[in-house]
């Protein structure tokens, strides 16, 4: 058995002993015990009491593993305690409660139609209750170094500042991979050996897989090696008994509304990057239909969920020359052979992909247009210079890591679209040509007319790229440019995006596109493009937000990022009083257009009202497909086991419970049945750790597909 394993099979024993003393299994509990609670034939309700009275805003959860895959459904109770799980598929359950506070309750079987109430179990000490807090107020408990420590008086070196070490210890390093805090990371595993130090049990640990080289190379690298000593005095401190010191808050209001549904997808030594269930522009498409997953470096093997009959089946992704290099090692993100032993999986090169396939987005007609490799690194001679390509004439590209494909579900037929320029995140845009969009291109803007694509099957003809320029001079008109950093007078300035623009926002009217850019380099802040003019603007974010990560737009032109300071960070241009172009339009000439919403969740010791919560990627609901309504933007909550959604200045936290441990990187959502209410609507995303072993299941977990709704009480079926 795992120490994870051990550690959540402790906490149980300690509820049976509590609740059962020599009881035998657990018994439905009587129908008029629960009178109030209404229910139908697919439904389980009923009532959760404590010593005090019912119990409100704890979690009542439903697992299955009659179904094709393991299958759980989550509600939140009442202010008198009272839960209904609905819409139930026919199968035997496990029921029990979760709550801060509690320790599990004693799981009942149930099977649909069943009124069941339950005995809520306090917990017996504070480390009890403390193992289900979510991970940010363990991560929290890590010291970070005093701002003395800072400018080359010390090991770490003279070129990090504070700011930069927060960032690296948020959504931009460690925790853009890993839900840092969880049980399995702030303990150390037994496999790994006996150390003298905790210190030297990260310094081993960090090693471990085939992201251990890149890790290495951030923390040892980069950062000095110190945060290996942090990272044990952390530890070190946990295992000792230190507990955190703030306590989560239960569900209030909206949040006890909130119904999740889980599937188990993949496989268990594969994760997953993200999922895709619609078209963000009409998400009617593909109602009911099944999940595409994207397992980046993990396989070529594309998981496909089909929730409506809870079956898992996979597509496996060609590339054009099947004898390429596997996509890991130089260019990439990880190496193909463990860097040191996995402490659960060993020397087992675990990750074999050569499609890379990070994300993917429908189109209106039902097709899933991928970021995928479809051949090796060195580009077409169309890219290069010398080409007679209107891109390449202005700026040719030698290389890229990653380029298109495109999936029909219907005809199973996979089309490889060869781009010139790298791909990360795909979106679609609001013309008539149905351009696509894409982030991870480096220092140009890239493109693919699926219309051309459709009428010619041409990727040379269909695609276009132009470097980032400055309206330097501010004649709005493209001229000849300068080389950044090197301003000439009269000209335009071309704009280095640093480590190149991440997430990707087509405006939804003026035909704009933005960019999270900055995120591992560089300045960090949002960079709009504008094709017609093919002129560029950037904005930085405020010093106090110290960086940003994903981000979205919304209707009305906004955009959001979540922020590396635990912000989620809107940015309106139409505040901005300066002019948007000439020499002094270059970065810091908005400040006014820039408004910081907090996250909920504590922050590290020292760094005033903050949140350490980490957000990976914010996603805007456009359509309301959650339930929050219109235009509410909603952040992944990688601290907190699922996702927050900011609406009407209140952010709302929307937490998977079980089995702890969830991490997403992206969210969408989809309108299944636009006249069905709650019921026809919701947000769909995957667990996206790149380790999902560490979850609370331990090893053999597989990825999650997660659906979250929004029903208008805690009761409604």
């Amino acid at each position: 058995m795992t120490a994870t394993r051990q550690l959540y099979a402790g906490v149980a024993a300690i509820a049976v002993a509590l609740c059962l003393p020599g009881a035998p299994a657990p018994v439905l509990a009587q129908q008029s015990g629960a009178a109030a609670v209404q229910i139908d034939g697919n439904d389980i309700g009923g009532v959760v009491r404590g010593p005090n009275g019912p119990e409100a805003g704890v979690w009542v959860i439903a697992e299955t593993t009659d179904l094709p895959t393991r299958y759980i459904k989550s509600v939140v109770t009442d202010d008198q305690g009272r839960y209904v799980i609905p819409d139930l598929p026919t199968a035997n359950y496990q029921v029990w409660v979760r709550g801060y506070g509690l320790v599990d309750s004693p799981r009942m079987r149930a099977t649909p139609g069943k009124t069941i109430n339950h005995t809520a179990v306090p917990a017996p000490n504070e480390a009890a209750a403390a193992h289900y807090y979510p991970a940010i107020y363990w991560y929290t408990m890590m010291k970070l170094p005093p701002e003395k420590d800072f400018g080359g008086s010390t090991d770490i070196p003279k070129n990090i500042t504070r700011d930069i070490w927060r960032q690296r210890m948020s959504n931009v390093d460690c925790v853009g991979c890993h839900q840092l805090g969880q049980a399995s990371t702030r303990t150390i595993p037994a496999q790994l050996g006996e150390f003298k130090s905790g210190e030297e049990a990260w310094i081993r640990r960090v090693a471990s897989g085939q992201w251990g080289e890149a890790m290495t190379n951030r923390l040892a690298g980069q950062l000095g090696g110190v945060p290996y000593k942090y990272f044990g005095d952390w530890t070190d401190r946990v295992a000792k008994g230190e507990l955190p010191k703030h306590k989560p808050p239960r569900p209030q209001g909206i949040e006890r509304n909130i119904v999740v549904t889980a599937w188990e997808w993949s496989t268990p030594d594969k994760y997953l990057h993200d999922l895709i269930s619609s078209d963000r522009r009409n998400p009617t498409v593909n109602a009911y239909g099944p999940l595409y997953g994207a397992p980046e470096y993990s396989t070529d093997n594309m998981p496909i969920l089909d929730p409506k009959t809870h079956t898992v089946s996979h597509f496996k992704m060609p590339v054009a020359d099947p004898n390429m290099p596997l996509s890991l090692g130089p260019g990439h993100a990880a190496t193909v052979k463990p860097t040191a032993p996995s402490p659960y999986w060993g020397d087992v090169q675990l990750w074999d992909t050569r499609a890379n396939q990070h994300n993917a987005m429908f189109d209106k007609k039902g097709r899933v247009w991928l970021a995928a490799s479809v051949r090796g690194r060195p580009n077409p001679a169309f890219c290069k210079k010398g080409s007679d390509h209107p891109s390449a004439k202005v700026f040719p590209l030698d290389m890229s890591s990653r380029q298109v494909a495109v999936f029909d579900p219907k005809t199973q037929k996979y089309d490889f679209v060869d781009t010139c320029f790298g791909t990360h995140h795909p979106q679609f845009g609001y013309d008539a040509d149905d351009t696509l969009w894409l982030s991870g291109t480096g220092q140009v803007a890239g493109w693919v007319n699926t219309k051309v694509w459709d009428e010619t099957h041409d990727a040379q003809k269909a695609q276009g790229w132009a470097p980032f320029v400055l309206d330097s001079n501010g004649n709005d008109k493209l001229d000849e440019f300068a080389q950044p950093g090197k301003p000439e007078a009269g000209k335009d300035m071309r704009f280095n995006p640093g480590s190149g623009p991440y997430a990707v926002m087509p405006h939804p009217t003026d035909g704009s596109i933005w960019y999270t850019s900055g995120v591992f380099g560089g300045r960090p802040g949002f960079l709009r493009f504008d094709p017609k003019t093919k002129l560029s603007e950037f904005y930085a974010v405020p010093k106090e937000a110290i960086g940003l990560r994903g981000g979205d737009i919304g209707k009305d032109g906004v955009v959001y990022g979540s922020g590396s300071a635990g912000h989620l960070i809107a940015f309106d241009r139409r505040k901005c009083k300066a002019p948007l172009s000439g020499p002094n339009a270059t970065g810091n000439h908005c400040p006014e257009g820039f408004t910081l919403h907090k996250y909920p969740g504590p922050g590290f010791e020292g760094t005033g009202n903050s949140s350490a919560e980490a957000s990976y990627y914010t996603w805007v609901d456009h359509h309301n497909t959650v339930g929050l309504g219109e235009n509410v933007p909603i952040s992944t909550a990688n601290l907190q086991d699922g996702f927050v959604g900011f609406k009407d200045g209140q952010m709302i936290l929307m937490r998977v419970p079980y089995p702890m441990g969830f991490y997403a990187k992206g969210l969408d959502g989809r309108i299944d049945d636009p006249n069905a209410g709650w019921k026809g609507r919701g947000l769909w995303s995957a667990s996206g750790d790149r380790t999902p072993w560490l979850n609370e299941f331990g090893k053999g977990a597989r990825p999650l597909a997660v659906h979250i709704q929004v029903r208008p009480d805690p009761l409604a079926r």
